[in-house]
């Protein structure tokens, strides 16, 4: 298990688990993050990370990356 903001560009994995305060879960949730659900990265710019989450693009902070363990 690793951080999302390590995973390769452009490789499919799995996210394991949603860390951080449950205010931060809740909004990752939000954005299709959920455990056991595929996530992507195409892109990382200027310390965001964009990904592809539930077939939609979104960009996060790179903080926000490390709480995602895939």
């Amino acid at each position: 298990m690793m951080p999302l903001s390590m995973a390769v560009i452009g490789e499919e994995n799995i996210i394991k688990k949603i860390g951080g305060s449950p205010d931060v879960k809740r909004h990752l949730e939000n954005l299709g993050f959920v455990a056991g659900g595929n996530v992507r990265i195409v892109n990382k710019l200027g310390g965001n990370v964009i990904v592809n989450v539930k077939e939609t693009r979104v960009a996060i902070s790179e903080e926000m990356a490390k709480k995602i363990m895939v």
